[in-house]
């Protein structure tokens, strides 16, 4: 009986040792990377955008993907009309059989507003929370290691959050601008007063400025109106790098930022290295007189 019972206990054992990780997708590498934080080994994750290269609003489908989201038990997006080609993705995706997290009616963002949620300081520590109460309830046998991990990376997003505050304290009302909103809500959170987003809007959604906006945006740094100008690093077209040139002729300071996570970094490093950067250029036009 004994042998028996110690049989029964290793295969149980083994079973949870050899289980198979839970799929998950997400539509952007950086809520992939979240996902592989709060659920460690005990999670395969694969994100459709994850080229830190590539234009994100170039993305299309592909029969890989439409694989992997087959296969998925949790699928992750940003929604605000951001990803709308999941719309089409998640309409063959049995909704009683994997979860999905919509980040932006996680967030309480509607339809209309900025949709780049992933510079909102708010934002990772509550997917981070979502993703590891849905993880405990797939699979509540590693529970602990999943708090743990949680754990641990709302521990490291404290110190972005202090960071943000340090430098709210130093740069708060800096005017500056950006040739897209992508830190719009990072830009807010630090308090800069951002100048030009009708421009900005237009340029997001792949429509022409009027001559007006234009002429209005570029006062703005012909007259030295800003001191820091934001932009895409993964957009690039003649007018956004006119708008670049003109920042540096007038000797305002020009900080790229991304739309897709950079390879082999953490998500909190990743924000930090953001806010650094941004720091870094203020300090220096802000001490000039």
């Amino acid at each position: 009986m004994k042998n028996k019972l110690l049989l029964i206990c290793g295969l149980l054992c083994a079973v949870n040792v050899f289980a198979a990780p839970i799929n998950i997708v997400a539509a952007e590498n950086f809520y992939g990377e979240l996902a592989k934080e709060i659920g460690g080994k005990n999670v395969a994750v694969t994100s459709i955008i994850s080229n830190p290269d590539a234009d994100p609003h170039l993305f299309t489908t592909s029969p890989s993907t439409l694989k992997a989201v087959s296969a998925a038990q949790i699928i992750i997006y940003n929604g605000a009309d951001y990803d709308d080609w999941m719309k089409q993705i998640l309409a063959n995706v049995d909704k009683k059989k994997t979860i999905i997290i919509n980040v932006a009616d996680l967030m309480n963002v509607k339809s209309g507003a900025n949709p780049h949620l992933w510079y909102k300081p708010e934002t990772f520590p509550m997917v981070a929370k979502s993703i590891a109460s849905n993880l405990n309830k797939l699979d509540p046998q590693d529970k602990d290691v999943t708090q743990q991990n949680l754990a641990k990376f709302l521990t490291d997003n404290n110190k972005v959050t202090q960071l943000i505050t340090v430098n709210k304290q130093k740069y708060q009302g800096t005017p500056v601008t950006a040739t897209e909103p992508v830190f719009g809500y990072m830009s807010d959170a630090l308090g800069l007063k951002m100048y030009g987003q009708d421009f900005q809007w237009k340029i997001m959604n792949d429509s022409e400025p009027t001559p007006k906006m234009i002429a209005d945006y570029e006062g703005l740094l012909t007259n030295k109106k800003v001191k820091l100008l934001f932009y895409n690093n993964q957009v690039s077209d003649s007018m956004t790098k006119n708008m670049q040139n003109l920042a540096k002729e007038n000797g305002i300071a020009v900080v790229g930022v991304t739309e897709t996570m950079p390879q082999d970094i953490s998500v909190n490093q990743w924000l930090t290295n953001e806010i650094n950067a941004t720091s870094q250029a203020l300090a220096k036009v802000t001490s000039k007189k």
